[in-house]
C-alpha cells in the first residue's frame, strides 16, 4: 500500500480549513493513524442563498487513508467509522472529498477495495455525496498536460468512477506559494457541489 501513502489528504485538509490543524510532512510510509477533525474560521459573505449572504464555516475530518502501511483495513474501518458517528452523527456530512494524486496511475485493485470501504462505512448513496482532490497537479503541469489532456491519457476505470460521481473533481496544486491563493477557488468548487446536491447531506449510522 506504499504507493498511496502521501497523497497529500492531511495537506489539502489544511489548505480548506487555511490552518495547520493536521500533521502533514514528507514521509516514505502514511503519517496520519487517526482520526482529526478541523475547524475553520467562519468566512463571512463567502456565498448566497435566495438573495441572503452566508457565511460558510468549514468543518474537515482527516483521516488514515487505505490501503495503509501500518493500520489493517479494520483499524482503518474502526477509526474512521467511530470518528464519523461522533463528529457528523447528529447532522450529516455534506461532501467526502476521495483524495487521489493525479501524477500516480489509477490502479483499478487498489481502488476497488477503498471504494468497498467507503461503501461499508457509508452505505449505498455515497457516491451521491462524493467528490475527487487531486492532488500534486502541478507534478502534471510539469510534465506538459492540461486538464483535458489529462483525461485523454487517464484509464477507463477513472473514467468511468469520475462519470459514476457526476464529473465531480478538483485539481490541487502542491506548491507551497499557491496552496492559499486556490483556497476560496477550491471552496467556491465545493460549494457548488454541495449546491448542486440540493445541500442534501448524508447521514451517517
Amino acid at each position: 500500500g506504499k504507493r498511496r501513502t502521501q497523497s497529500g489528504k492531511s495537506a489539502a485538509g489544511n489548505n480548506l480549513l487555511g490552518s495547520f490543524d493536521f500533521d502533514s510532512h514528507l514521509s516514505p510510509s502514511s503519517v496520519t493513524t487517526c482520526c482529526n477533525l478541523g475547524r475553520s474560521c467562519r468566512l463571512s459573505g463567502f456565498t448566497r442563498r435566495k438573495g441572503h449572504e452566508l457565511a460558510l464555516r468549514v468543518c474537515v475530518l482527516d483521516t488514515p487513508g487505505y490501503p495503509h502501511s501500518s493500520l489493517s483495513k479494520e483499524e482503518v474501518r474502526q477509526a474512521v467509522k467511530g470518528a464519523l458517528v461522533q463528529h457528523f452523527g447528529d447532522k450529516g456530512l455534506h461532501l467526502i472529498l476521495w483524495v487521489l494524486r493525479a501524477d500516480l496511475p489509477f490502479y483499478e485493485e487498489e481502488n476497488h477495495r477503498t471504494i468497498q470501504l467507503i461503501q461499508e462505512l457509508l452505505g449505498p448513496t455515497w457516491k451521491n455525496f462524493t467528490a475527487v482532490l487531486f492532488t500534486h497537479a502541478d507534478k502534471i503541469e510539469e510534465a506538459g498536460l492540461n486538464g483535458d489532456e489529462y483525461f485523454r491519457v487517464a484509464s477507463d476505470t477513472l473514467l468511468n468512477f469520475l462519470s459514476s460521481i457526476q464529473q465531480r473533481y478538483i485539481f490541487i496544486d502542491n506548491q507551497v506559494n499557491t496552496l492559499q491563493q486556490e483556497r476560496k477557488t477550491i471552496l467556491r468548487k465545493i460549494m457548488e457541489f454541495i449546491r448542486q446536491n440540493s445541500y442534501q447531506v448524508l447521514l451517517v449510522k
